[in-house]
């Protein structure tokens, strides 16, 4: 949990920051890309992140695509703990279309699938181990801010870019039989139900993330 809560901090200092901003504005109007990568997968799920998008003078579009992200059952909460479950997103993908209410402000609408391999605490992460593998699909909003600190600079800083977001991600649906699975546990000594997890924080909705990368 504390590194959630660093990362929380640090998206508050940089949505703050992002007023001393001195931009290029005639830049950013232009048609142009950004590669980013999320500072939260490698963080607080061992694991790796990236977002490709393209931006117009009122639009941008994204592509995202998480790999490898580890989430253990003392992050999700309880229900998970008193079943000594931890799981894998091998795969977290989707688009994203979004409108700029300013130069540096969007929100975006952002459906997703998420791959799961569901493992017992402690096991090795290899699908011979898992008890389970399944998707839960997620529509949701996203608001973001594009801070680019050296906007108004030339040569190569000019297109760093740093993107604090907070989303809102609801989970639609999932390829377990209404949203479960029963099995016998090893570990509980017991039948038991285990839920389709929440793709944000302990088991929400929500999603904190600070990416850093470069736009062209």
């Amino acid at each position: 949990m504390k590194k959630i809560f660093t990362l929380i901090i640090v998206s508050i200092v940089l949505a703050a920051g992002v007023k001393a901003q001195q931009a290029d504005s005639s830049s950013k109007v232009e048609p142009r890309f950004s590669v980013l990568f999320g500072l939260n997968q490698p963080i607080v799920f061992h694991g790796f992140n990236f977002e490709v998008s393209y931006w117009t003078k009122k639009w941008v579009f994204d592509y995202s695509h998480g790999i490898g992200l580890q989430a253990d059952g003392k992050l999700l909460g309880d229900a998970y703990t008193s079943q000594h479950l931890d799981f894998k997103i091998a795969h977290s993908l989707g688009a994203g279309v979004g409108y700029r209410f300013t130069e540096a402000f969007n929100v975006r609408f952002e459906p997703k699938v998420h791959f799961y391999e569901t493992y017992y605490e402690g096991d090795a992460h290899v699908k011979s181990n898992s008890l389970v593998n399944f998707r839960t699909y997620t529509l949701g909003l996203g608001a973001y801010y594009r801070w680019m600190p050296f906007a108004g600079a030339r040569g190569a800083l000019k297109g760093i870019t740093i993107a604090p977001s907070v989303r809102y991600w609801y989970k639609a649906g999932s390829t377990l039989h209404d949203g479960k699975y029963a099995y016998f546990n090893e570990r509980t000594h017991k039948n038991e139900v285990m839920k389709a997890p929440n793709i944000g924080i302990s088991n929400t909705p929500f999603v904190l993330n600070v990416s850093v990368g470069y736009s062209f």
